[in-house]
């Protein structure tokens, strides 16, 4: 009984580990970016040795990757009528910055693709795997594969400008005045215009 008792505890402590070294992780990357992040700074942070960081996730890059495992929660494109596409594309993400804050796992990423390649090419997969599909949904495979990327400027640039460098002009709108302002600019690039 004590055997089985024991069996039971340990993947709950494994997942509590891991748990914290998550969060540990998000942290530091958030607040020193891929490259000035160590795995030791984690650990310590985690209250844990360096080597349990590396059993659960091997190296700094994997460790990354899982941190910022980004689901971007797209709305289903398909039921919104084509006018208003572009104004929910924009509230979608807005609201997602607005709510989670500098904690948001994107803005983390967004901070560090600028300087860093694996965070890049991270950044790259999430939204090939994410925005390209949804578009695909709303706008038909073709104009999709050629807007998908451009429409993840536009709202990246904005999530640059208003979250990371909070540049005065941007981020003193409130989120319906980025809605009304920059909407039609989303829904030209989706050739809605």
């Amino acid at each position: 009984m004590m055997q089985e008792t024991e069996n039971a505890a340990a993947p709950r402590r494994s997942d509590h580990t891991r748990a914290t070294i998550l969060e540990a992780a998000r942290r530091r990357f958030a607040a020193h970016g891929f490259e000035r992040t160590t795995i030791r700074a984690i650990a310590a942070d985690a209250d844990i040795d360096p080597s349990m960081v590396m059993r659960y996730y091997g190296n700094k890059a994997h460790l990354f990757d899982a941190a910022l495992d980004i689901d971007l929660h797209l709305p289903d494109l398909t039921s919104i009528p084509a006018d208003g596409l572009a104004r929910a594309w924009v509230r979608h993400f807005l609201y997602r910055w607005e709510h989670n804050g500098d904690d948001d796992a994107l803005l983390l990423l967004l901070r560090s693709a600028v300087t860093n390649d694996h965070a890049s090419q991270r950044m790259h997969e999430i939204f090939a795997a994410q925005v390209a599909p949804a578009l695909a949904a709303a706008l038909g495979p073709e104009q999709a594969a050629a807007r998908a990327g451009l429409v993840s400027t536009q709202l990246l640039g904005l999530a640059l400008t208003r979250y990371l460098l909070r540049l005065p002009a941007v981020a003193r709108l409130t989120p319906d005045e980025i809605v009304s302002t920059f909407a039609p600019a989303i829904r030209a690039t989706l050739g809605q215009s």
